[in-house]
């Protein structure tokens, strides 16, 4: 007879486990006892399993390292920054705005003021680098015009007092984001045009015209202009549109038988790219360092266009 199962044993079998129906009393002949087959745990099968959990433990406690000591580090530098936020604040200055002259650009400036000294140069943007021209134009005068206060409170003892005077100037609607229309605007107002703006001086309604300009800025012939300010790094900063065109019309201010080097930097930037072709011309530029761009412009104070007809100009 086979073994008798009964209802509740059947349901707690293994459903891995195979078992054989039980004969037909019709068919003594394949009356057999039904057998179950249990799978066989060896242990080299066990390996494998019990190597591959240990593997992903192992990884898991890695990663779980590593996530700790990135967010140990991350702790670790916020701490630092606001332990010394006077020098962190100078950090976040240094690495915004313009960037310092390269040493071929700065060679190139210093070059040639060393020629022209005693000269009068007249700086748009402050740098500790431009206290350089200070210490080569000792018998000279040089100007710096900065709309940034926090960055001209520098110690006196750094700035020649005998021939170095630095001034706080303001961009009134001067952002980079309307430098194409302040461009449009110059080439359609008579009052843009350099011999009209000397005449004038802070009155005309030429909106490129900076209003704040110290009187020593007018009334001053400039054998150098640096522009290097202000910012211009950002569509809603101040750019360097009015300090461009002012230096192209002091620039030709005086006897026609002397010259201007005007210089501007970043012009790798749309902005003063633009506006350098526009007022000083590509047929005055003389040499190139980097971003660096050297203009030399010649003193006509009469002169009712910046550049000759035939120069190609931005469209």
């Amino acid at each position: 007879m086979p073994p008798q199962f009964h209802q509740s044993s059947l349901s707690i079998l293994n459903p891995l486990l195979r078992f054989s129906p039980p004969s037909s009393p019709d068919n003594p002949k394949h009356q057999r006892l039904s057998t179950i087959k249990m799978p066989k745990f060896t242990v080299r099968k066990l390996i494998p399993l019990l190597i591959f959990v240990l593997s992903s433990l192992s990884v898991l406690r890695l990663l779980r390292i590593s996530y700790k000591s990135s967010s140990k580090s991350q702790s670790s530098s916020s701490t630092t920054f606001r332990l010394s936020p006077a020098d962190s604040s100078q950090q976040l200055r240094a690495n915004e705005g313009p960037t310092a002259l390269m040493e071929k650009e700065l060679k190139l400036l210093s070059d040639t003021v060393t020629r022209r000294s005693p000269c009068n140069i007249l700086v748009f943007g402050f740098a500790p680098q431009y206290l350089m021209l200070s210490s080569i134009n000792t018998r000279g005068i040089t100007v710096i015009l900065e709309d940034e206060p926090a960055k001209i409170m520098i110690p006196k003892a750094e700035v020649n007092p005998n021939n170095t005077r630095i001034y706080s100037l303001k961009y009134h609607q001067m952002e980079v984001r309307n430098a194409y229309n302040l461009l449009q605007h110059a080439r359609a107002n008579p009052a843009c045009a350099p011999n009209m703006n000397n005449q004038h001086q802070g009155s005309s309604d030429c909106k490129l015209e900076l209003r704040d300009l110290p009187q020593q800025v007018h009334n001053t012939k400039w054998d150098v202009i640096v522009v290097d300010g202000p910012r211009g790094d950002d569509l809603e900063t101040p750019g360097r549109m009015g300090s461009i065109y002012t230096a192209a019309v002091l620039a030709r201010k005086g006897s026609s038988n002397s010259t201007t080097d005007v210089f501007v930097h970043d012009v790798h930037r749309t902005a003063e790219k633009w506006l350098s072709w526009e007022f000083l011309c590509q047929e005055n530029l003389v040499s190139a360092k980097g971003t660096f761009w050297k203009f030399r412009i010649k003193r006509q104070s009469n002169a009712s266009r910046f550049c000759s007809p035939e120069t190609v100009i931005i469209r």
